[in-house]
C-alpha cells in the first residue's frame, strides 16, 4: 500500500509560523484516534469514555494556558485492513487540531522512530505524555524520551489500553486497568514522573 512519507510532519495551518517552544514544555498526544476512543462495543479501549474526558480536559488547559506548551498530535498508521489503516475512519484524530499544533504520522510504537519528532522536542524539554496504548506506544515513547534526557510526565487516567490475554498462562485475562498500573510502576521506576488528574490545574503554569 502507499504510505505517507515516513519523515513527514506538518502543522495543519502552514501559513502560521509556529511559536517558539517556551520553557520548553511539550504536550504529546499519542494515537488519540477514533479506533481506540470509540465505545468498547465498537472496538475502543474499556476506559475510552473516561480517558477521552480526561485528555480533553488536559488539552483544553494546555490551549488556554498563559504560555501554552508546544502541542503535538501523533497519529499511528496501521497496515491495510487494520482499524487504524491510513485514511480509514478509525485512523482519524478525535481532537481537531488548531493552528501552531503539529501532526506527526508514525508506524512504530516509539513515536521518535522514523519520524522528525526529535526536531520538535528539545532534549531539555519537559514532555507531558497522554494517550494510547499504555503497554505499547506510551511505554516505548516514554522510554525513548528518557533516553534523550527529557523530563517525562505521564498523567494517570489519561492513558489506556485493552485487556491482555495471557497466552502463556492458560489464556487468563489481565484487565486493562491492571495493565495500565503495571506500566505506570515500570515507567516510574525508570524515571518517569507520575501525576494525577488533580495536578492538571497547575500542569501548565510556572512550577
Amino acid at each position: 500500500m502507499t504510505r505517507h512519507p515516513i519523515d513527514n510532519y506538518h502543522s495543519p495551518h502552514p501559513s502560521h509560523q509556529s511559536p517558539p517552544c517556551l520553557a520548553c514544555r511539550v504536550l504529546l498526544l499519542l494515537d488519540l484516534q477514533v479506533c481506540m476512543l470509540s465505545s468498547p462495543a465498537e472496538g475502543g479501549v474499556p476506559s475510552s469514555e473516561t480517558v477521552y474526558r480526561n485528555i480533553k480536559h488536559i488539552l483544553d488547559r494546555a490551549r488556554s494556558a498563559k504560555q501554552p506548551p508546544r502541542i503535538i498530535h501523533i497519529r499511528n498508521s496501521g497496515e491495510s485492513g487494520d482499524p487504524d489503516a491510513p485514511s480509514s475512519p478509525g485512523w482519524q484524530l478525535v481532537f481537531p487540531t488548531l493552528e501552531h499544533e503539529f501532526v506527526i504520522d508514525k508506524w512504530k510504537n516509539n513515536a521518535f522512530a522514523g519520524t522528525k519528532l526529535a526536531e520538535l522536542i528539545p532534549r531539555d524539554a519537559e514532555l507531558i505524555i497522554v494517550g494510547m496504548q499504555s503497554d505499547y506506544c506510551v511505554r516505548a515513547t516514554c522510554s525513548a524520551a528518557l533516553s534523550r534526557g527529557n523530563t517525562v510526565i505521564l498523567i494517570q487516567e489519561a492513558h489506556a489500553t485493552y485487556d491482555r490475554i495471557e497466552v502463556w498462562n492458560g489464556g487468563m485475562v489481565t484487565v486493562a486497568r491492571d495493565v495500565e498500573s503495571e506500566i505506570e510502576v515500570e515507567l516510574e521506576e525508570a524515571g518517569v514522573n507520575l501525576l494525577c488528574m488533580s495536578d492538571v490545574p497547575h500542569l501548565f503554569s510556572d512550577r
